[in-house]
């Protein structure tokens, strides 16, 4: 998310455990951040933390909603640029994000990132700042990514790959970078092995289709009563309909369309093997979500893959068209000759990744970024955007500085006094009930 946030002056809360998140993406729109954000959000309530989410306006979605456990959601009226993405902006959000912080007196700012989009300036001593990194950023992101990172206090990665491109890119300490994987809901990713379809021995169901157009053919003509179950609505879609009129293949590749997130359960259930063909990935909960439903997964080894799953759920393939078709052939052979059993994935899956668990190494990390000692100066943070780069770094601290030249004016303009504290969710009266 675009924020441009300054805190400056009295701490803005001294009791208590307020937290804020802050991302593009959120409910209504559903998906993987989307469902992280509010999964753990739901956990945090639970641990006795009181959670603001703050997003941009989703068509008539604006203002202040309250959703479930006393979830509060702030709707911004923020120009959404393409696909969710706020327009980005330098100072124009600071008066409505400073007026947020202040009402809700939150301690914690945790911004939930894809390719490092956000800036947040925060004056470290009144309030912490924690971001997750979901993807690893490409080469022309990594001087923002620095300038970005240069004032955090923690930062969350989702597995050891993206921790180590974020540290080298960003130039951080080592110690200041955590990672935490993604969980999964595994009670609505469940298997059931009725809804698979008994004419065809092996189902597989796909994610990413950068290596399919060649790989498609290949299994389709030496596994006969394979079918591909494929999922989604995107540009690729066009490629694969072209395929399957060249090839012959509509009997063996099954172009279901695009999916409510509600029905990617419905789906999944329904085959055998599932294929990750990405090229990049930091993490892939997709794969965690069809293991979950008792699939066992073959995928290209890239990013983070290695590290999500045991190497008795998955097959690793280089991504490349002969070795990843290799690798899924051989598991086909094994699947129909009964050597892979997949009934223990769910509870193997629901023991590995949980939200509780997440939530926990979370609030570790709170506590942690809280307590670290910093130096919080105007120079020395001045010292760490300018060393973004050359020319970017003298440009952050051009806008840095104009950054807090408005905060203060702000402060004057608008006192602290002066904005109304917003009464708190009767979270100890919810929870007891």
């Amino acid at each position: 998310m675009t924020l441009d946030v300054l805190t400056f002056g009295t701490p803005l809360h001294q009791t208590g455990k307020p937290d804020s998140m802050a991302c593009d993406f959120f409910y209504p729109n559903m998906g993987g951040v989307e469902n992280h954000l509010y999964n753990l959000s739901q956990c945090m309530l639970k641990r006795g933390h009181k959670v603001v989410i703050i997003t941009h306006a989703y068509g008539d979605r604006n203002g202040v909603r309250w959703l479930s456990g006393g979830l509060k959601v702030y709707y911004m009226p923020i120009p959404v640029m393409f696909n969710q993405v706020t327009f980005p902006t330098i100072f124009s959000t600071l008066p409505l994000i400073r007026s947020v912080l202040i009402r809700e007196r939150i301690t914690h700012l945790h911004g939930h990132q894809v390719l490092m989009s956000a800036r947040v300036v925060i004056c470290r001593p009144f309030l912490q700042f924690v971001t997750k990194q979901y993807f690893i950023p490409e080469p022309w992101g990594f001087p923002l990514l620095k300038f970005t990172l240069s004032d955090v206090d923690s930062v969350i990665c989702v597995s050891n790959t993206s921790k180590e491109n974020t540290v080298l890119r960003a130039a951080l300490d080592p110690e200041r970078v955590f990672v935490i994987p993604n969980a999964v809901l595994s009670e609505q990713f469940t298997p059931d092995p009725s809804k698979r379809d008994p004419d065809h021995s092996t189902q597989i169901g796909l994610k990413g289709v950068d290596l399919l157009l060649a790989v498609i053919p290949r299994i389709c003509a030496a596994f006969p009563k394979v079918r591909f179950l494929i999922a989604g609505d995107g540009p690729k879609k066009v490629d694969l309909e072209q395929l399957c009129d060249e090839h012959l293949l509509h009997n063996q590749v099954n172009l279901i369309g695009a999916v409510a997130s509600e029905e990617a359960q419905n789906i999944m259930v329904r085959g055998h093997i599932f294929l990750n063909t990405s090229l990049t990935e930091a993490f892939c909960m997709a794969i965690i979500e069809a293991a979950s439903c008792g699939l066992f997964v073959v995928s290209t080894k890239v990013g983070g893959v290695p590290e999500v799953l045991p190497s008795d759920m998955i097959e690793l393939a280089m991504p490349e068209e002969d070795h990843l078709t290799e690798t899924l052939a051989k598991v086909i052979i094994d699947m129909e000759a009964g050597r892979i059993d997949t009934s223990t994935f769910h509870d193997r899956v629901a023991r590995m990744y949980s939200w509780q668990d997440v939530a926990q190494r979370t609030e570790d990390i709170y506590f942690a970024a809280h307590k670290q000692p910093r130096d919080s100066t105007v120079i020395h943070r001045m010292a760490e955007y300018y060393g973004s780069g050359p020319v970017l770094g003298k440009i952050a601290c051009v806008l840095v500085m104009i950054d807090f030249l408005l905060f203060a004016f702000l402060d004057w303009l608008v006192p602290r006094s002066s904005i109304d504290v917003a009464p708190d969710f009767p979270y100890d009266a919810y929870y007891k009930l």
